[in-house]
């Protein structure tokens, strides 16, 4: 099946959910969170990731999840995932409670889409969380969630397209093949990395099989947009941030939650779409002394969602 193809299916099978500028989305993808072992890229960003979620929960947006959330190539056991990072999923679960969490699924976390794998998992964390803490502090609804791999955000008022996908399915082997990466990721790259070597199947790894799989969605966001109403594409998978210049294809990534000391997003609010980063800093007390902060850094915009939808 060839990409055109591929990802016809993709966008046909979307679901789509009608926004308006009231509307506030924050967008972020390949968390990969692990099970705090020494293997897992997102321990160092955890409480990053917890601020900035509570940051986002406490101000009404959606929180839209595109892909490899979680770590499951590296990890057989969701429970242990969940486990380790058990603050996040209770944000996670607030965010479900109220309706805004929406999480796609990556070539990394594609097992979501085992629903008994999922139930046995959800029960077996809260069973830990009862034995932890004496009650039963939270439901998780995990196992009742459904885990597209697209979604379409539609304007009411212009009935212009946000189409999100995390774009894998833009890399061959990650998308055909994935069962072989994992197989390897499992038994191999999984030990490597822990000694600073770095999987050169991974676009996030590696700089030449990222800019293919940039340039192919690019490729085929123009060709769609030739011969489309034009719209918007945000992905993720590469781990690379994207903020495109105005009159250039209209394709946006979030980056990841495992850069060193900072995990970017995307949001959109009063109808423009901004770049940001989430980091540490110091504040000075004095000569001796400072305090760490977490700070959230504009990169790119904010810019008018109108002002991406024309041809080029």
């Amino acid at each position: 099946m060839s990409i055109q193809q591929r990802m016809a299916e993709v966008f046909e099978t979307a679901e789509v959910i009608d926004f308006d500028d009231d509307d506030k989305f924050i967008f972020m993808s390949d968390c990969h969170r692990g099970d705090n072992s020494w293997s897992d890229s997102f321990a160092d960003n955890q409480l990053l990731f917890y601020h900035a979620l509570k940051y986002y929960l406490n101000r009404d947006f959606t929180y839209i999840e595109i892909g490899d959330g979680d770590e499951l190539w590296e990890n057989k056991d969701y429970a242990e995932i969940m486990d380790a990072h058990s603050y996040i999923f209770e944000l996670l679960n607030c965010f479900l409670q109220e309706h805004r969490l929406y999480i796609l699924f990556g070539n990394h976390d594609i097992e979501r889409l085992d629903h008994t794998m999922m139930k046995k998992a959800n029960q077996k964390f809260q069973t830990k969380l009862i034995e932890q803490r004496g009650a039963r502090a939270w439901n998780p609804e995990f196992d009742k969630m459904e885990f597209p791999e697209a979604l379409k955000l539609r304007h009411t008022a212009t009935g212009q397209m946000v189409f999100l996908v995390h774009g894998h399915q833009f890399d061959h082997f990650n998308d055909r093949w994935w069962r072989i990466g994992r197989l390897f990721n499992n038994y191999f790259w999984k030990h490597l990395q822990i000694i600073g070597l770095k999987d050169p199947a991974s676009p996030a790894k590696n700089a030449i099989k990222m800019n293919k799989v940039d340039r192919r969605i690019e490729d085929w966001l123009r060709k769609w947009n030739e011969v489309n109403e034009p719209m918007l594409l945000v992905a993720g998978h590469t781990h690379h941030p994207r903020f495109p210049e105005k009159g250039t294809v209209s394709y946006f990534n979030t980056g990841s939650g495992v850069h060193p000391r900072g995990i970017t997003g995307i949001e959109i609010q009063n109808g423009e779409i901004t770049l940001v980063k989430w980091w540490t800093t110091v504040r000075v007390l004095d000569k001796d002394e400072g305090v760490l902060t977490v700070s959230k850094e504009i990169i790119r915009g904010p810019e008018s969602l109108k002002s991406f939808y024309c041809k080029e």
